[in-house]
């Protein structure tokens, strides 16, 4: 039988860690990796 406390501990350190996860800053934040070209600043094709 599996132990309902361990079971509750890890589905609640992964609704934690999905929390945490969800509320970080950077997660609505679109910028381009670093070293790529913005489509601004490319040069238009001829």
């Amino acid at each position: 039988m599996i132990d309902n406390f361990a079971l509750g501990l890890t589905h609640g350190l992964m609704l934690l860690a999905a929390w945490l996860l969800l509320r970080r800053p950077d997660l609505d934040r679109e910028t381009p990796p670093p070293g790529r070209d913005t489509p601004q600043e490319r040069e238009p094709r001829a």
